[in-house]
């Protein structure tokens, strides 16, 4: 794939250039966002290279994302709002809902619609100059990126709505303690701790992943009794991939890696 934004760049790394790191490049603007990025990004996780496995993103100079760039924002009447905040939607789900695993690693400013575009990946990592925040609450808007959606699934309402209300900001060790990330690691170490993670998601069984991707999410929502039954069928999809076999063999003859205590 070729891309023709500036603000946003692809390298692939791995033996065999199976994780692909996308950058934001607008280091001058703490990498805030503008429609331009947004479908930049969603046309990047459309057109994945062949072979890329898992991503990761992360953003160029002091700051993973500083949000919206508010000198971009425009007037508009209720019709253009929602077809606005559709097509962000439209976009992210390119992110959490495309073919391959995303991590965001986290430094700096993850604010607005940087926290959006970091909770619309499957991982998060942040090292420890990371903060967070949800600032539109106190500049009269909503959120219009997902963000209703996916952080509550993170940190619940209750948490989101104090964010919002009160232009509270979490340190790194706070976000990680309720859920905003994964992991912490020490200062400009998110993204080598990031690639190391893809690189270790990439050697997956393809449709295990699919799984977690996918069917996790949904069961997650299901009554469980229908989650119970959406279960079984992707563990049956799963375990028929020849893939799947090999493995499965491998660790009955005792050639597979055993679990070690980290």
């Amino acid at each position: 794939m070729t891309n023709r934004n500036p603000d946003l760049s692809l390298r692939l790394v791995g033996e065999q250039s199976e994780v692909a790191v996308v950058t934001l490049n607008r280091a001058a603007k703490r990498n805030a966002l503008n429609d331009g990025l947004i479908l930049a990004l969603r046309d990047l996780f459309q057109n994945l290279p062949e072979g890329v496995r898992a991503a990761v993103v992360h953003g160029s100079g002091d700051h993973f994302c500083a949000g919206l760039d508010l000198s971009e924002l425009s007037e508009r009447d209720a019709a253009q709002g929602v077809l606005h905040s559709r097509m962000w939607h439209s976009a992210l789900d390119c992110v959490e809902k495309g073919t391959v695993p995303v991590i965001a690693a986290l430094h700096g400013a993850v604010v607005g619609g940087g926290l959006e575009l970091a909770s619309a990946c499957h991982i998060r990592v942040a090292d420890e100059s990371t903060f967070y925040a949800l600032p539109e609450g106190t500049r009269g808007i909503f959120v219009g990126g997902g963000g209703s959606v996916r952080v509550p699934k993170l940190i619940g309402v209750a948490r989101m709505t104090d964010m919002m209300l009160t232009g509270r900001v979490y340190n790194a060790a706070d976000g990680e303690r309720i859920g905003l990330a994964q992991y912490l690691v020490p200062g400009g170490s998110a993204l080598d701790k990031g690639i190391e993670l893809a690189t270790r998601i990439a050697a997956n069984a393809p449709m295990t992943n699919f799984a977690l991707m996918h069917a996790l999410p949904r069961i997650a929502e299901q009554p469980a009794d229908h989650g119970l039954f959406t279960e079984a069928l992707m563990a049956s999809v799963a375990q028929s991939a020849p893939e799947a076999k090999a493995r499965v063999r491998a660790f009955l003859e005792g050639k597979a890696a055993k679990v070690q205590k980290s």
